[in-house]
């Protein structure tokens, strides 16, 4: 009797063990909107579910099981035709927190101890009537430092998107805040005021700094957002969010570097795995891809580029830099296909870092460092292919390039002055031509050079006699979207027009103007 007694003790402690290193539960069809599942509410087959390492999909019945430990986070991947519940900042329901123990004690908090595993943790989706073709909202670094800051966001910015229609959802790409983690909760609350579901990912401005792990950086992010590494489905289109921040950077102990954690790419070759060839991947990190060894660890590039090798339709969508630039990867950068991968390095809601002279909103101009004005991003799908606009803050969509030239020219003798087109969402791969009047267009020259306009309004902030509302910006970088060309001779005295036109790498023509006068010089 004692040994059956000690048998059925020892298969209650494994019971137990199995019980709280694996979690199980339903994706299931929520009739009544509830989020709970009811009796009668049936599960949904074949849809992934995720412990942020492997990806697991539901059975007929739409039960999964997956391992836990003391520190994961459960997420269903949206599938597509189906809608997950918002709570009331407009963050989707997507995800359950298992850390029994809650986060590590940090300068910002985390998460508070979630207690054991419930005996089922299930996800809710909705039917809904997808279209292939749809419009997404993307912010680049909001990054408020400070309260202002926050008000000049919401300002600036989310006064012009509140209320905006026809766009199926809105993605951040990382710096939602500026160090400062008690400001996740007002960046939230003033994200939500645009009225869609809205995903964020982690930069390395919301970072624990004090965190002496790179899977413990992301504990106040995870009390704020949820996971930092995740993906759903919308129409045609495979979404992957990654944290791509290694902190502390494992080459010093100190700072960080831009990279992956090997768990990391296990989750997304594991995902990808469930993710038809056709689709289009839209990979969203905070630190772009580059080529430069410094900025981000080469061999977790290289096994992206890697688990993405067949897949045709791809684009990555990276902020950080607080200038804007296209990135085109090809087999000399490690990348296997013969279509380059393209990488928007996109422009940031709050440009260069809310600093410049107050505009006609009265907030920071914040032209950024390569000349191009802070905006905000919609990304386009029409099945597996995109189009990218950016749109400036506070001018027409139509604004697209800026035209730098002398407002005034001499007819006596010819002037030493260019004309400068930066053209925003331009690469050197594109066509820019130029026209004055009616006559022939003619190319003009790609050029990386120093924004001439930007610096300009760093010259008022350096040559004035009295101080300056707000801050100085800071210095200039050289653009990756700026052409020019000699200006032009022979002309009548008399107001003439410049036109510019700008053809992009999806085919569509931009045009801008600008008018300049010749007189004689006065005697």
């Amino acid at each position: 009797m004692k040994q059956l007694s000690f048998v059925l003790l020892c298969s209650l402690c494994v019971s137990s063990l199995w019980a709280q290193s694996t979690a199980k539960g339903y994706v299931y069809e929520d009739t009544n909107g509830n989020n709970k599942k009811d009796k009668k509410e049936k599960g949904i087959a074949n849809v992934a579910v995720s412990n942020g390492v492997q990806v697991v999909l539901t059975n007929e019945k739409g039960e999964y099981q997956l391992p836990v430990g003391d520190d994961n986070i459960l997420f269903v991947v949206k599938p597509s035709g189906y809608k997950i519940a918002l709570d009331a900042n407009n963050l989707p329901k997507y995800y359950y927190i298992h850390k029994p123990n809650g986060s590590p004690t940090l300068k910002y908090a985390g998460v508070a101890p979630t207690g054991p595993l419930p005996a089922s943790v299930d996800f809710a989706l909705t039917p809904y009537q997808e279209d292939e073709n749809f419009t997404a909202l993307v912010f680049g670094d909001p990054q408020p430092y400070t309260p202002e800051d926050v008000e000049n966001f919401t300002k600036g910015i989310i006064g012009e998107v509140e209320g905006i229609k026809n766009v199926s959802f809105g993605l951040t790409l990382g710096d939602l805040v500026g160090d400062n983690l008690d400001l996740h909760a007002a960046y939230r609350d003033a994200v939500k005021k645009v009225g869609i579901p809205w995903y964020n990912l982690m930069g390395n401005h919301d970072m624990n700094y004090d965190a002496t792990t790179d899977a413990h950086a992301d504990e106040a992010f995870e009390a704020h957002f949820g996971p930092a590494n995740y993906s759903f489905n919308y129409g045609k289109a495979h979404f992957i969010i990654l944290d791509d921040i290694l902190h502390p950077d494992p080459r010093d102990g100190k700072g960080y570097w831009g990279g992956f954690r090997k768990e990391q790419l296990d989750f997304v070759e594991n995902d990808l795995k469930l993710v038809p060839k056709e689709h289009l991947i839209v990979l969203a990190f905070h630190i772009p891809l580059y080529t430069d060894g410094e900025s981000f660890r080469l061999e977790d590039r290289q096994r992206l580029f890697d688990i993405l090798k067949d897949f045709p339709h791809t684009l990555s969508l990276s902020a950080h830099t607080h200038y804007q630039q296209q990135n085109f990867y090809t087999k000399s950068d490690g990348w296997l296909q013969e279509k380059p991968h393209h990488e928007y390095n996109a422009g940031t809601t709050s440009g260069d870092w809310y600093s410049g002279e107050y505009n006609e909103q009265g907030v920071p101009a914040s032209t950024m460092r390569d000349g191009t004005p802070k905006g905000y991003i919609f990304l386009s799908l029409q099945g597996n292919q995109y189009t990218i606009d950016y749109k400036v803050a506070g001018k027409p969509k139509e604004y697209q390039i800026d035209i730098f030239a002398p407002n005034v020219v001499p007819i006596e003798r010819n002037t030493t002055a260019k004309v400068y087109a930066n053209f925003f969402m331009g690469s050197k791969n594109d066509l820019v031509e130029y026209r004055i009047d009616q006559l022939p267009w003619k190319a003009m020259n790609y050029v990386e050079e120093f924004d001439p306009h930007f610096l300009s309004l760093l010259n008022r902030w350096d040559t004035t006699e009295t101080l300056m509302r707000g801050r100085r910006p800071s210095n200039a970088v050289k653009s990756k979207h700026l052409w020019t060309t000699g200006f032009p001779s022979g002309l009548t005295e008399g107001t003439h027009t410049i036109e510019i036109r700008a053809k992009d790498m999806f085919g569509r023509t931009f045009t801008q103007t600008k008018t300049y006068r010749i007189e004689k010089t006065p005697r």
